[in-house]
């Protein structure tokens, strides 16, 4: 007989919380009958500086069983937060999977600019990703460096084996769900093998919170910045330098609109 639900969610606290997240914003964005195009990361809205969506894209997910699929993966790797005896843990855990959700999203980016400014191929710029799945494959890939014996549990039918379940869920979702983001999925697994084997490393509680708040600033500044959202608190002025803008809060007005666009001929890659 399994563990109560109760007790397993004692002992994955910040896997629960990332999961209760995810779950509530697909809520939201079918009640607000919110697309994709909206909220995923594509090459072109990065460029015209809506670097918000690296966080909204990877908490958005395009279908329930999408949904479904990617917080099973991630409530097996929670078993992460129970390893503090090999250095893992909960505020292992925490402060990685900011570096993931963020670093993973970078190279995604990194990536798309290579493939079409120097191979050409205008097809990425098409390309919108939404989904969990860079984070899931990148603490996939960190369980089986730091613990190869482990067997991940999908679905409590499927049980693969840790040490190769990054290459393989990669072939396997590629084959098996066409429009899944090989290139958000690689990258992963990229930054996942450079936190497991110490390429990257150092992070502490300081630097987590640290990192949060820069997160929470560029979020908010690259919102006001591309006219998504019409932040009236928020005032940007130019200094001498018109490429240097400082930021300010004005007392007038407090309401928010919202400016979406609509997106023809987009296609969607779910991560």
């Amino acid at each position: 007989m399994g563990k109560p639900l109760l007790y397993e969610i004692w002992q994955k606290p910040a896997t629960s919380c990332i999961i209760g997240i995810c779950s509530a914003i697909w809520f939201f964005i079918q009640k607000k009958n919110i697309g994709y195009s909206q909220v995923g990361l594509s090459y072109e809205a990065a460029i015209e500086g809506q670097h918000w969506r690296i966080i909204t894209s990877a908490f958005s997910h395009v279908s329930v069983l999408h949904l479904v699929f990617n917080m099973s993966a991630l409530w097996s790797l929670g078993v992460v937060e129970q390893l503090g005896h090999i250095g893992l843990g909960v505020e292992f855990y925490l402060q990685y999977t900011l570096v993931l959700l963020i670093l993973s999203g970078i190279l995604v980016l990194v990536l798309y600019h290579v493939l079409i400014q120097k191979l050409k191929l205008e097809y990425f710029r098409r390309v919108t990703a939404v989904g969990y799945s860079c984070v899931v494959f990148g603490w996939m890939t960190i369980l089986a460096v730091k613990q190869p014996s482990t067997k991940l549990n999908l679905f409590g039918v499927l049980y693969l084996p840790i040490s190769f379940a990054p290459f393989e869920s990669l072939i396997f979702t590629s084959i098996i769900v066409p429009q899944a983001s090989f290139i958000g999925h690689l990258s992963g697994i990229i930054v996942g093998y450079s936190i497991g084997w110490g390429l990257i490393q150092g992070m502490d509680n300081y630097w987590a919170v640290t990192m949060l708040g820069w997160i929470i600033l560029v979020f908010i500044f690259s919102l006001k910045r591309s006219g998504t959202f019409d932040l009236s608190f928020i005032e940007i002025e130019s200094v001498t330098d018109p490429t240097l803008p400082t930021i300010g809060f004005v007392t007038s007005g407090n309401s928010r609109t919202i400016q979406t666009e609509e997106l023809s001929n987009r296609i969607a890659e779910i991560v």
